[in-house]
């Protein structure tokens, strides 16, 4: 559509000239609103309005055009069509190729339709002709209005630099009504605010609306050309630079000055030579380089590359540290660090050994399984400083993004290399000792699995070319020593698991915490805490109370804690003026610690039927188990209690079906699981327990009660057993050993095929110990029921009654203090 044209001379002759007819053809117009006294060229296509055109060229090319309601609209009703519109005359008619016909119309005088006559082929309706009120003569108020109108106009005008013909023809107007119209025509306005307009048929109250938006296009213009002018002098500043640039580099080429840019190129081609880079590496620095000294500095994509050189060239591609070959020396370092964990310093010297003997070898993957606190984290340190090369260290605790391992592609903004590449860039060598801390803790989600992308990191078969989706070059980690710490073996996938050396650290005994006490964390304390040996003494007693009442745990943190504690108290003193020194004893333990945190279990009081003592095994230790069976009258019902886990309820039922085998060799009744009920409980209820160890533990409680026959306080036991009787091996016999030591049980009942366990238990340990090694169910019975004659006498003779005082009763309120921190048991 051609932009409108008003022809306002003789307008009001050739209206009173032309007679308006009552009934006239409408046609729908969409996106415009035509006022009287404009010309406009239209684009008719639709069936319906073609056939209105028609109607009205045969009578006298009169029309009546009214705008619809929804311009998407093809086939308007009546109500999608407003009421008020425009008489026009068709000046001229052209029929296109396309079966569109093209007509010139002008607005002659505005109309209301009263009625529609008929809606098909076409609209014809009959209207009635709006005469606006005339003005006797023009108020003041009206003329300042015009004369504000006409200025607005001519400040969009030179905002938007459009051509001074309009505001020739609004100088020429003087009617209020036509000079609304005429700017509402030439305004931006949506169709209903358009419409609006046309529906004011008072004059001067017409103008003051037009007024009103007329204000609201001149604050967007103003806005709108401020906006234009912010960026044309953006433009116009960066071309400015740009070309000042270019004169510089001009003046200092005639001058003989150095190009800076150059020199900036000369001295990253430098670095590319002096990293001795693999030849795959050098050939896409070199690439990377010639692409950027072709493009310009300010752009965004030169500071990328800028960036990925950088990473390359920082990056110890060749750069290596010289190994501490001194077997002796290594071994010393490592004994200074750290207490006992023999089996990792005797790999270590292993792998210096060899590489000693054959100079070029990869590096091993060892992954250290062990409770908190037993210094897996501390080791790496060790091993770095014992080998002579430098150590990084990355937890993996809680990744879930596979790109952190890996890197991200350079085509994401800011994308960087994964944790790999960054650690070795943060080494600074090729070879460092590289921890993998927490791999157990390893998450995944929709973001990728970080333990799959740790497949090839770990691999000594594939890390000689692992590939960054930064770098996207292949990076040798086959000299790397890498150290995967873990607390637990089961949540780190198979495949990742089998690329790795297992060495299992298992918790410390008492003894050997008193000696890492003496050696190591006492004096650190000390030192921490700004005191010397001359304010503060510990007694063995004291320290040992400490890890026995004080702390639960396989590793050292909350011992260290506790230490600690002590130390603060000594140093308050120390620090108020007191220059004695403290003698920190068993005695008086509690002045520092308070009341003891932790009550260890201890043998019963005396030899019960139905209770047997067990043995389990927790993430911080081994503990005391106490299984109780009792029986009542009923129909065989079996009742388990003391928070079981499946496992565990299984074992029970097994130990049931034992009894129930053996019956008759046991001497009980045949056909006992018909007359009475089974309550099997384990004590601590608020403690989930499983696991399959318990079974033996079981059977005995069960089969004691069953025939009357006391189980011995002294003994305690662990294992496996089938259904035919036979004994399968545990785990965590240390522990378990250690735990029945503390309680001051010292026979032990435990699986024949446990026996090569036996060196892990350490020989002042196993000295103190009567371990008894049962093949089936029957040896097991044989250590642990006693006979009626054989209670008697353990209940008259209090010369079999252990050194160790057991707890009173009146003392077990003490076990809620110890219940506190709940940790699952595992009796397998």
């Amino acid at each position: 559509m051609s932009e409108a044209q008003w022809n306002l001379e003789g307008q009001e002759n050739k209206e009173a000239q032309v007679e308006i007819p009552e009934v006239l053809p409408l046609l729908p117009i969409r996106d415009i609103v035509i006022y009287p006294y404009m010309m406009l060229p239209l684009f008719v296509g639709r069936e319906m309005s073609i056939r209105a055109v028609e109607e009205a060229l045969a009578r006298q090319r009169l029309i009546f055009l009214v705008a619809q309601k929804n311009s998407a609209e093809d086939n308007p009703t009546p109500d999608e069509i407003y009421k008020v519109g425009t008489v026009a005359s068709i000046m001229r008619m052209l029929k296109l190729a396309d079966g569109r016909v093209k007509i010139l119309v002008q607005g002659l005088a505005k109309g209301e339709i009263e009625s529609y006559l008929k809606e098909q082929p076409f609209f014809e309706t009959k209207i009635r002709k709006v005469v606006e009120p005339a003005l006797a003569e023009v108020s003041i108020e009206v003329e300042a209005l015009m004369r504000n109108v006409k200025e607005k106009i001519e400040q969009i005008l030179n905002l938007k630099n459009l051509p001074p013909e309009i505001v020739m023809v609004t100088d020429n107007i003087s009617d209020a009504g036509v000079l609304a119209d005429l700017v509402a025509s030439n305004l931006r306005l949506k169709i209903e605010e358009s419409q609006g307009i046309l529906e004011i048929f008072d004059p001067v109250a017409r103008l003051k609306k037009v007024n009103e938006l007329l204000s609201r296009e001149l604050e967007l213009s103003t806005v709108q050309a401020r906006i234009q002018n912010q960026a044309k002098e953006e433009m116009s500043k960066t071309q400015r630079d740009y070309f000042l640039r270019e004169q510089l580099k001009q003046i200092q080429q005639e001058l003989g000055e150095g190009d800076e840019r150059a020199e900036e190129m000369k001295e990253l081609r430098k670095q590319i030579e002096k990293a001795k880079m693999p030849v795959e590496a050098k050939r896409e620095a070199d690439k990377q380089l010639k692409r950027l000294e072709q493009m310009h500095p300010e752009s965004s994509e030169a500071s990328l590359v800028r960036t990925y050189l950088d990473w390359l060239i920082d990056i110890p591609w060749s750069k290596k540290t010289k190994d501490n070959l001194n077997i002796k020396k290594a071994q010393q370092v490592l004994d200074e660090d750290h207490y006992d964990l023999e089996k990792v310093k005797e790999r270590i010297l292993e792998y210096l050994a060899v590489n000693k003997l054959r100079k070029k070898i990869k590096g091993p993957i060892l992954c250290f399984v062990g409770p908190p606190g037993v210094g897996k984290t501390s080791l790496g340190k060790s091993i770095a400083r014992a080998l002579g090369r430098n150590f990084v260290r990355i937890s993996l605790g809680g990744i879930r993004d596979e790109a952190e391992i890996r890197g991200h592609r350079r085509t994401y903004v800011g994308a960087l290399p994964g944790r790999i590449v960054q650690g070795i860039k943060q080494a600074g060598s090729n070879n460092p000792v590289f921890m993998l801390d927490e791999i157990d803790k390893v998450g995944t989600d929709f973001r990728g699995d970080p333990s799959a992308a740790l497949l090839e990191v770990l691999d000594p078969e594939q890390n000689h070319a692992f590939s960054d989706h930064y770098l996207n070059l292949p990076f040798d980690l086959s000299n790397v020593l890498f150290i995967c710490t873990a607390n637990l073996l089961d949540p780190i996938p198979a495949a990742l698991a089998d690329r790795m050396e297992v060495i299992r650290l298992s918790g410390y005994t008492n003894e050997e915490k008193l000696e890492i006490a003496r050696k190591f964390l006492v004096p650190r304390q000390l030192d921490d805490n700004g005191i010397s040996t001359a304010q503060l003494e510990i007694s063995d007693d004291a320290i040992l109370r400490v890890i026995a009442q004080y702390t639960k745990e396989a590793g050292l943190r909350n011992f260290e804690r506790e230490i600690a504690s002590i130390c603060r108290k000594v140093a308050r003193k120390t620090a108020e003026g007191k220059k004695e020194l403290t003698r920190v004893t068993r005695a008086n333990l509690h002045l520092f610690l308070g009341p003891p945190k932790f009550i260890p279990e201890v043998e019963q009081e005396q030899s019960e039927i139905g209770v047997a003592t067990g043995l389990a095994w927790t993430s911080v230790g081994g503990e005391v188990l106490y299984v109780e069976a009792s029986l009542s009258k009923g129909r065989g019902n079996l009742t388990l209690t003391g928070q079981l886990g499946e496992v565990m309820k299984e074992s029970a039922h097994a130990a049931v079906s034992y009894a129930r085998s053996q019956a008759k060799k046991l001497g009980i009744e045949e056909d006992f699981y018909h007359k009475l009920d089974i309550h099997i409980h384990v004590p601590a209820g608020a403690i989930p327990k499983d696991g399959p160890s318990a079974v033996i533990t079981m059977a005995t409680a069960l089969i004691s009660a069953l025939t009357r026959r006391p189980v011995s306080r002294y003994v305690a036991m662990t294992g496996e057993i089938t259904l035919r009787g036979r004994i399968l091996p545990i785990g965590g016999l240390k522990e378990k050993c250690l735990a029945a030591l503390h309680a001051g049980i010292k026979t032990i009942i435990l699986p024949d095929r446990n026996d090569k366990d036996l060196d892990e238990i350490p020989k002042p340990v196993r000295r103190k110990l009567t371990l008894i090694k049962a093949k089936n169910m029957s040896d097991v019975l044989k250590a642990a029921l006693l006979d009626k004659a054989e209670k008697r006498a353990a209940a008259e003779s209090p010369a079999k009654t252990p050194a160790r005082k057991p707890l009173k009763r009146k003392e077990k309120p003490l076990e809620k203090i110890r219940r506190d921190r709940i940790v699952p048991l595992r009796a397998g």
